[in-house]
């Protein structure tokens, strides 16, 4: 039996943890060749590879931080080179100001803006130069234009409160978050990585720009 991912090429950015590394994990699992960026943890995104070429699939990881646009266009183009085309680009590298707004300086919202909106545009530029018809770009939490005429996708998922190391569902934010959800616990990183196959499969092909919500009733 076929899987839905077969001969696809998928680039995970900041896949070395978290959200990225279940995503990356599963589509693999769907039969997709993936490739994961990483900005510093090495190791990190080393045993994701691992784990995957376990399972039988192919992976590699690619240093590029999320910051350096360049460096982000240079890992589309190496998972290309790789793997000899791509597919599905998701784009999930992102950052967030843990404090209040007032509290917030310029230089860390020039951090948010360079890793969120630049880095998302160069990773979605460099890739959408390589993507036919079917292929699928797709945000973790951004928003970006809709190029449906050459029949790609583009949609974002807005998690609610994942369980993950940058936001542990034993932190001390965790009660006010969990309160907020109407099923009264924290997601897993396995029930994104599960809205992201699904959206970088084919049954998915008649969704575009749109924002598809996956947090326990949060919003609800």
């Amino acid at each position: 039996m076929s899987k839905k991912l077969e001969g696809k090429v998928a680039l995970i950015t900041g896949g070395s943890r978290g959200i990225g590394a279940a995503i990356a994990k599963r589509l693999a699992v769907d039969g997709a060749r993936v490739a994961i960026t990483y900005t510093k943890a090495a190791d990190a995104a080393a045993s994701v590879v691992k784990a995957i070429e376990r399972a039988g699939g192919k992976a590699i990881a690619i240093q590029a931080d999320a910051i350096d646009a360049d460096a982000v266009a240079a890992a589309v183009e190496k998972t290309v080179t790789t793997f000899g085309r791509l597919d599905v680009l998701v784009n999930n590298a992102g950052t967030a100001i843990p404090k209040a707004f007032e509290e917030t300086t310029l230089e860390e919202m020039d951090r948010v803006l360079d890793i969120n909106v630049r880095g998302v545009f160069a990773a979605t530029q460099a890739a959408l130069k390589h993507m036919n018809e079917g292929g699928r770009i797709i945000m973790i939490g951004s928003a970006v234009g809709e190029v449906g005429r050459r029949g790609i996708t583009v949609n974002n998922i807005q998690p609610g409160p994942i369980d993950t190391d940058l936001n542990p569902a034993s932190g001390d934010w965790a009660v006010p978050q969990k309160a907020a959800t109407a099923l009264d616990r924290y997601g897993h990183v396995e029930e994104i990585a599960a809205m992201a196959a699904f959206v970088a499969g084919p049954e998915s092909s008649y969704i575009t720009g749109a924002n598809l919500t996956v947090d326990g009733g949060m919003n609800a």
